[in-house]
Order: structure tokens, then sequence, then C-alpha cells
């Protein structure tokens, strides 16, 4: 989503029209998760543990395996 788009659909999730606002906000959960994944695996390919990771998003170890494990290692 490109920056201005971001911009714009943060804007949108605090419209007083629900329709638009959930919208809104179901698209900028899809952008952080994307995001998110991207880092997780940032962060795998520079060694670091589960454990660091799951400390850094501030979850279980268990949670961000479960989560991330096959989309990483489908990778290598």
């Amino acid at each position: 989503m490109p920056k201005n788009a971001t911009k714009q659909t943060a804007s949108l999730a605090a419209s007083r029209d629900p329709e638009v606002g959930l919208n809104a906000v179901w698209a900028l959960k899809r952008l952080c998760d994307q995001l998110e994944l991207v880092q997780v695996t940032n962060a795998r390919r520079r060694g670091w543990t589960w454990q660091q990771i799951a400390d850094a998003l501030n979850v279980t170890r268990q949670a961000v395996h479960k989560r991330y494990a096959h989309h990483i290692e489908e990778e290598h």
C-alpha cells in the first residue's frame, strides 16, 4: 500500500460511517500482518531466536512460532 494510500486509509478508519471505518480497519490490520511477517522473516534470517522475536512483539515464543514458523521454513 503506497504511503498516501496508507494515510488515507488510516483517516478513513476514524469515519463516523461504520462500514467505511471497519473496512479501513480491516485493510490496516492486513497491512500490519504483512509487515509483521516481513520483519519476523528478517529477524530469523539475521539469527534472532523465536524468543527474541516474541519479546519484541510482546507475545509468547509459542505464539510467534505457531504463527510464523511454517511461512519461514517454506522459504528455505
